[in-house]
């Protein structure tokens, strides 16, 4: 029967929740329809054979599109399992068109859809309704399916609650109504898995993939396509309170978490990062703290080492650095020992009064009472980057002479000895330039040649001798070719009288140490290069380090001479990470330690020269066949006589397994470089394993081996320099007779940041 009208006005769709299709509001179940809702009926859907027939044409035309007879599986019926949904999926609903038997989608008994059986398929769809679910039969009728390109205009159907009676078309063509169909190929849209649910058991129903679709108009049931508005919004809302309930979890445990630690959890990686603490803004300090203090000084140490685990910001005015500061230093104290420590402008005193004050317990106290104001103008000043010491410094007696001669020397490329050289004059032009300016005789004016050779004004292109007079081809420092290689070489050279290579040396160790002691670790082991290129100290050392540009090495005594060149290459390794970086590789490394150069007495200096041809007395480096310097090679005078194989462990090449970076002093030479040998022993140079009587070295020690002697002298010779428990291990290993192993150590070059 059909129900009433006044129930029902809409045209509605099942989508496989419980809802019935009718059409004009009227329910179908028996397969008849009223003849009130012929009008309905005729406006909403087409005669079977006269759409079958209309689809068999189109199939023919587009062969994209299935015919009915294909969709259907039936003879002139049309049957769909799943109800197509608005993108283009299927839903669980059942359609039957047509004769022929069809199975239930729940595993039922074959139902006979011909017109004698109104009854069963009465019962059947009643049954259907009971589990929420509609089978509704409509005979020899094809539904077209509305395309998502209509959605829209469904919607607003939806809203006026009238759904347009006729489909639209296109303008006639002989007669015959033309659809607009989409293209075959072009793609339809999915649902998102987990959107439908089974209408039996409530779990995730997954649509029929289709290999083409239904293009004919088929009304979308506009409560699905609300449900699914309703999903995504409650998913979404759910991931809006997931979040905000993670970030108040995170918020308790930083409250709970009272040391300020945040840690960041990452793939393979935790990172634990600790807030550095600003206690001069928890004690409420708005003053300064500064103190005097010089290089290499214990008591300094001391008084900045406290500083620093109060994390107390300070001032460090290191002498050394800024001589000229210590005059200030006398007029303030009325000595120049230090340290001497200042909160704002009031003298407090030196490590005596911190550690009494320390011990007292009114450390606080007083720095409050003393730094409760902004630091006045006349306290200390810190230091200020960019600004040098005016230097009494003596201009050489030789550079007038010497800038007639860059002037009027005809200075160009020559050919000697099959060998072009470049940028060079004879010795004859220069004697006749001489001649000319000083208006002196010939002999005179070799003699000035010869002393400008000794101040390293000029060079033999060869090396071969000082200074001689005739077809002999010479150039001036500025012009070697292996300027450019020199880092401490910055556009000319060193005009002024040059400075004894003690003292030189002397004042550049003093600023290497304070800029290890505020830019290391307190174990020296690492080094931050990139805070050590920004500061003042490391500026007045570059500008210092010119001042090696005509020193006289051979003026100093074999201890300072070790102690010069020792500090040497370790202040050159600083400046070769910050200027040229890291090596990572075999050919970086070899670059790194041969390229970087400074000029020193006139002559090169490569990382490699210092210490293979220098404290090494010219020997040959690891896995090479070539000496540092050939024969006739001027530096040779300046290596030293008898190798020192501690030399290996106060020399620090920038790398994690090379020993620390240190400083040396000419007097106390000896007894520093044997410190340093025990630390490193004692640190990781050198492991026992008494049960498999293997004795793990340095790589160090192998590579050097000539310098060290054989194994077992080795062995004996480290025990010096051992604690007392490495030392009672390898001791017995060599009292008892027994065969021991030697392993070397795997060395890390990566660098000591």
């Amino acid at each position: 029967m059909v129900e009433s009208n006044e129930k029902q006005r809409n045209l509605g769709c099942s989508a496989g929740g419980g809802r019935d299709m009718g059409i004009d509001g009227h329910r179908i179940e028996n397969g008849v329809l009223d003849k009130q809702n012929d009008g309905n009926r005729l406006g909403n859907c087409v005669s079977g054979d006269e759409l079958f027939g209309e689809n068999e044409r189109k199939s023919e035309k587009d062969n994209g599109n299935p015919s009915a007879d294909e969709i259907s599986g039936g003879s002139h019926g049309f049957g769909v399992e799943n109800e197509r949904n608005a993108d283009g999926s299927y839903i669980g609903t059942e359609f039957f068109i047509g004769g022929g038997d069809l199975k239930s989608e729940d595993g039922g008994e074959l139902i006979d859809s011909s017109s004698d059986k109104v009854e069963g398929i009465t019962a059947a769809a009643a049954e259907r309704n009971d589990q929420d679910f509609s089978v509704i039969e409509i005979e020899k009728r094809e539904i077209y399916v509305q395309d998502s390109e209509n959605i829209s205009s469904l919607e607003k159907q939806d809203e006026n609650h009238d759904f347009d009676e006729s489909p639209s078309v296109n303008p006639t063509t002989n007669g015959e109504e033309q659809f607009l169909l989409p293209h075959s190929l072009l793609p339809k849209p999915e649902v998102p898995k987990g959107l439908l649910k089974s209408p039996s058991n409530g779990e995730e129903f997954h649509p029929m993939e289709r290999s083409q679709s239904l293009s004919e108009n088929f009304p979308v049931d506009m409560p699905s396509i609300g449900k699914y508005i309703r999903d995504r919004s409650n998913s979404f809302s759910a991931a809006i309170v997931k979040r905000i309930s993670s970030l108040k979890e995170t918020d308790d445990r930083k409250s709970n978490n009272p040391s300020n630690v945040t840690e960041i959890h990452l793939s393979g990686l935790k990172v634990i990062v600790q807030l550095k603490k600003d206690e001069n803004r928890d004690l409420g300090l708005k003053g300064r703290i500064s103190f005097f203090s010089r290089s290499n000084c214990r008591d300094c140490s001391a008084v900045r080492l406290f500083f620093r685990e109060k994390g107390l910001k300070f001032v460090e005015i290191n002498i050394d650095v800024f001589p000229l500061r210590e005059k200030e230093l006398i007029e303030r104290t009325g000595s120049s020992s230090v340290p001497q420590i200042f909160f704002n402008e009031k003298l407090f005193g030196g490590l005596v009064a911190l550690n009494s004050l320390r011990n007292s317990g009114q450390f606080e106290k007083r720095l409050k009472e003393m730094m409760g104001r902004r630091c006045p103008d006349d306290a200390p000043c810190a230091p200020v980057y960019g600004f040098d010491d005016p230097d009494e410094e003596s201009t050489d007696a030789m550079i007038g002479i010497v800038r007639i001669l860059r002037q009027r020397l005809p200075i160009q490329d020559r050919l000697t000895k099959m060998k072009i050289v470049t940028n060079c004059f004879s010795g004859s032009e220069m004697v006749e330039a001489i001649i000319q300016h000083l208006d002196c005789g010939r002999k005179k004016a070799i003699e000035i040649g010869k002393e400008l050779a000794r101040k390293h004004f000029i060079h033999h292109v060869f090396g071969e001798n000082d200074f001689e007079d005739g077809n002999h081809f010479y150039r001036f420092l500025e012009h070697e070719p292996f300027i450019p290689k020199c880092f401490n070489f910055r556009g000319s050279t060193n005009d002024f009288e040059p400075k004894p290579a003690a003292i030189v040396g002397q004042r550049l160790t003093k600023i290497m140490a304070a800029i290890l002691e505020s830019y290391t670790s307190e174990d020296r082991r690492h080094v931050n290069y990139i805070a050590i290129s920004n500061s003042e100290e490391f500026r007045r050392y570059v500008n210092l380090a010119q001042d090696l540009h005509r020193v006289n090495i051979l003026a100093l005594s074999a201890n300072e001479k070790l102690a010069f060149f020792l500090n040497l290459y370790n202040a050159m390794v600083i400046h070769a990470v910050i200027r040229v970086g890291c090596p990572e590789g075999v050919i970086d490394r070899r670059s790194f330690f041969s390229d970087f150069q400074y000029l020193v007495g006139g002559h090169p200096y490569s990382l490699n020269t210092i210490k293979n041809g220098i404290l090494r007395n010219n020997r040959r480096q690891p896995y090479s066949w070539i000496k540092p310097f050939g024969t006739g090679d001027k530096r040779l005078e300046m290596a030293l006589p008898k190798v020192n194989p501690l030399i290996h462990f106060g020399l620090c090449n920038g790398t994690r397994s090379s020993p620390t970076v240190r400083f040396f002093s000419a007097q106390g030479i000896e007894a520093e470089l044997r410190g340093a040998t025990r630390e490193f022993f004692q640190r990781d140079g050198m492991e026992v394993n008494l049960e498999k009587r293997t004795v793990y070295l340095t790589r160090i020690i192998k590579w050097f081996d000539a310098d060290f002697g054989q194994d077992s002298e080795i062995l004996k010779w480290i025990i010096n320099y051992l604690d007392s428990t490495k030392a009672g291990l390898l001791t017995h290993l060599l009292s008892d007779g027994g065969p021991i192993n030697i392993v070397y150590q795997k060395f890390d070059w990566s660098v000591n940041r």
